[in-house]
């Protein structure tokens, strides 16, 4: 039986399993794989009711009563059926992906925007389900005004080990390929841009200027000292800003470099190194593309086309596909002949998981995510059964989790930043006069400023500096009310009655010291008194002991406690 279901799989088998195999779509064979698994074991069931399948015959017997054929044929009716129902079931699942023309299709990979760590990641999985599915060849459609250095650097590494061609191509017309993008075009096989298309302005700034995260500088603002890579931003994309000023003359250019600082050349040089080995390895101008990062150029298409920056400038997809038919690239795999006419065309979108990183791995929010599950967290377990902050904390904290780990994490952030809540919350819970709070607000501050490795993606210093004055403004309420508590009468216990007002219910004290009775605050209490107490008098709390409140009236001068202590009953 498992033969002739890896024969449907190897489309070994006779004419209609072949064309059965023909009308899947790529990828199906391992769900195919699966289902022979269940088979498998399900044959494994029937063989120890007595079924198996004879080999030599193309029937099936009955161990325990091969003569009963009565038996034997209605145990085999069911299975009859299983091979016509897998074929259809295989068939009937492969509109999940569109048919292709002899399996082959190109994938568009779409990236609009900024270049962030929810790109990277879904641009990545792209590249490998490309390879997975034997793709002819990915498209990355641009429209983006740079991103992230790590992020970019990642995907290029994807592009350079991946099997399948990639082509970047840069539309519709009036999108752009700035900065981050331009790396992105001189790392792949093809690069093609549509009309009225730009590219360039690669240098690559400090986003945020000294605040780390605080936001992106004005387009036209110089690189801020960091030893690190940082964002490529979008400086001088339009071609109007610093690099034209540094394009009139050699003199602007040797000035700004001698003025600039050693990391900000350090940042200049690695970036050149890195597109010129890109230009160097696909055959492009290598040239430009230190021009463009020296001195933030930028071109239009047809200029790009003209200096031997892309490869061709095509209106759209299917033209694309139709003008790079036939030519021959080299992959990671080997060298490559594209045929790329007629394929089919499939755009890959991004699912539910890459949209909600999209939003998570922001580090602000991923580290707003982080404090309230912190929070949440330790509420619920100061205060057991409220559910909800335990709750909501939960998924906070998972979600943060979640977004960091595809963000450069500091570890040691993340501990000081631990510590400093649990030092503010032992505060609540254990007033110490500020030493712990004020050593967790420290904690907290410090690690938050170094929560993230890179400067450039950093947690802004507004998010930092509300977060912190909430936590101390908690912290400081605190102590304050432990302060003002601190010296005031006891309200619970009996202790709290002393002072109280309350009414006699018989007739006591005196010169007789009879004991009588009081009713104070709903209950009734023995009392002895040094000073008549007529019935329905008002009479005030001197002292206690044990169970015996000794009074006076009301009206009376407050008096002084007996020296010596009435008995206990």
């Amino acid at each position: 039986m498992l033969a002739e279901y890896r024969r449907l799989i190897d489309g070994s088998g006779p004419p209609p399993v072949r064309l059965a195999r023909k009308s899947l779509a790529p990828g199906t064979k391992v769900a195919l794989v699966k289902g022979l698994r269940s088979l498998w074991f399900s044959q494994a069931i029937w063989s120890r009711r007595g079924i198996r399948h004879d080999p030599n015959k193309t029937n099936w017997t009955n161990w325990t009563n091969p003569t009963n054929s009565t038996n034997r044929t209605n145990r085999r009716r069911p299975i009859r059926f299983l091979i016509p129902s897998l074929m259809l079931l295989l068939i009937a699942a492969g509109p999940s992906a569109k048919p292709t023309v002899d399996g082959r299709e190109a994938l568009v990979i779409p990236i609009d925007g900024a270049i962030g760590a929810a790109t990277g990641e879904f641009v990545v999985s792209g590249l490998e389900q490309a390879a997975q599915t034997d793709a002819e060849l990915v498209i990355l459609r641009m429209d983006t005004p740079g991103g992230l250095d790590q992020t970019m650097r990642r995907i290029i590494k994807a592009i350079l080990a991946s099997p399948v061609p990639v082509a970047s191509f840069v539309a519709p017309p009036g999108a752009r390929a700035a900065s981050a993008g331009t790396y992105l075009l001189y790392a792949s096989q093809i690069a093609a841009m549509a009309p009225a298309t730009n590219l360039g302005a690669a240098t690559p700034v400090q986003v945020g200027g000294g605040l780390p995260g605080l936001g992106e500088r004005s387009p036209h603002s110089a690189p801020s000292p960091s030893p690190s890579r940082e964002d490529v931003d979008t400086g001088g994309s339009d071609g109007d800003g610093d690099g034209n000023k540094s394009e009139n003359a050699n003199g602007p250019r040797a000035d700004s470099q001698d003025s600039a600082s050693a990391s900000e050349r350090k940042l200049v040089n690695d970036a050149v190194a890195y597109i010129r080995g890109l230009a160097e390895l696909r055959g492009r101008n290598a040239d430009w593309a230190e021009e463009a990062v020296r001195a933030s150029v930028s071109l239009n298409a047809k200029d790009a086309a003209a200096r031997d920056v892309i490869d061709l400038v095509a209106a759209d997809i299917p033209t694309l596909l139709e003008r790079i038919d036939g030519r021959r690239v080299q992959t990671a795999a080997g060298e490559r002949a594209l045929d790329t006419a007629g394929i089919a065309v499939r755009e890959i979108a991004p699912d539910w998981r890459i949209k909600l990183l999209s939003v998570i791995a922001n580090p602000n929010v991923a580290y707003i995510l982080l404090l309230i599950g912190i929070y949440g967290i330790l509420f619920e377990l100061s205060n057991p059964g409220a559910l909800f902050p335990g709750t909501l904390g939960a998924i906070c904290l998972l979600l943060a989790f979640y977004a960091l780990q595809v963000l450069p994490v500091n570890d040691a952030g993340i501990g000081l930043i631990l510590l400093g809540v649990l030092l503010m919350v032992g505060e609540a819970l254990a007033p110490s006069f500020g030493a712990l709070g004020i050593g967790g607000l420290a904690a907290f501050v410090f690690g938050s400023v170094i929560l993230m490795d890179e400067a450039g993606i950093a947690v802004s210093w507004p998010v930092i500096a509300i977060t912190t004055g909430l936590s101390a403004a908690l912290s400081f309420w605190v102590i304050g009310r432990f302060i003002g508590l601190h010296g005031k009468a006891s309200t619970v216990g009996a202790d709290h009655l002393v002072g109280v007002i309350g009414e006699a219910r018989t007739n006591f004290g005196g010169a007789s010291d009879k004991t009588g009775q009081v009713h104070i605050e709903g209950e009734l209490w023995q009392a002895s008194s040094r000073s008549p107490v007529q019935h329905g008098e008002s009479v005030r709390v001197l002292a206690i002991s044990g169970l015996k409140l000794e009074v006076a009236p009301a009206a009376a001068p407050k008096q002084s406690p007996s020296a010596n202590p009435l008995p206990t009953t």
